[in-house]
């Protein structure tokens, strides 16, 4: 589910943006739009040239959907032609009806994965994105997605992303890691942790794929798709071997635009 998936400019630390205060998104059958304001910061960091004649196109992908109960979250990114600018997290507490970001944008990273154990504990992974992927974290709840907190996989900078990730219990997880190819060691490494995500052990490096063993069964009754006549992502649960909607979000976020030069 990586359509419209473009590589990103040097991520920063700092770049964590909140989003601005706006009233909850309104599900009423069609695609929402996400709020999305572009900055000359936005344009300065991404190196993005937009004059007025021909602004650049701005696109909201979504790669993640996860049920907890009644609450709903879906995971993706903010991105250009060429660069992606946020990641997103978005959570709804009545079933799709309503939905409102539920953790800060970080600029020039994309959200992947996303598992619940239960109805209080979840984590999404995510890298920054620059020109390979990099610096892989995750987002950690304990509290049901109501608040979320950033964990670093490494101490230290690394080229790569997380391939998969899965816990079979609210304390037992394990993840695999893709350094990418030519880099003149074993590109696979697989990861083990016992306290929740907050820190991860290596017991396996390969230069073959490695796919983890003791998994949890993914939720099957939930999926993303790609709508091309609305020009939208569909959140959709299957219902009696049915797939039903539950919300849509727009894919085009409106444009990136320089503002004129004072005369």
């Amino acid at each position: 589910m990586r359509i419209l998936r473009h590589l990103a400019v040097i991520f920063v630390a700092t770049g964590i943006l909140f989003p601005q205060e706006e009233p909850p998104l309104q599900n009423t059958g069609k695609p929402m739009l996400l709020p999305f304001r572009c900055t000359e910061e936005d344009m300065q960091w991404a190196g993005l040239s937009c004059p007025a004649e021909e602004p650049c196109p701005i696109y909201l992908e979504l790669t993640a959907v996860e049920a907890a109960g009644n609450r709903l979250f879906t995971a993706g990114n903010i991105h250009s032609q060429t660069v992606t600018l946020h990641s997103v997290l978005l959570g709804s507490d009545d079933s799709g009806l309503t939905w409102r970001e539920v953790h800060p944008r970080i600029r020039g990273a994309g959200l992947d994965h996303m598992q619940f154990t239960d109805l209080a504990n979840g984590w999404v992974s995510g890298e920054a994105l620059s020109p390979l992927p990099q610096d892989p974290f995750l987002l950690l709840t304990s509290d049901g997605g109501s608040t979320w907190r950033q964990r670093p996989l490494f101490p230290e900078p690394r080229v790569g992303q997380i391939r998969q990730i899965s816990f079979i219990s609210k304390n037992d997880g394990s993840l695999v890691f893709d350094r990418g190819a030519g880099t003149g060691e074993e590109r696979y490494e697989l990861y083990q942790s016992r306290d929740a995500g907050e820190s991860w052990n290596i017991v396996e490096a390969n230069n073959q794929p490695i796919r983890l063993k003791n998994t949890a069964p993914p939720d099957a009754t939930w999926r993303i798709q790609a709508e091309a006549k609305s020009q939208s992502f569909r959140l959709e649960h299957e219902e009696a071997g049915r797939w039903a909607a539950a919300a849509s979000f727009a894919v085009n976020l409106g444009f990136c635009k320089s503002q004129p030069e004072p005369q």
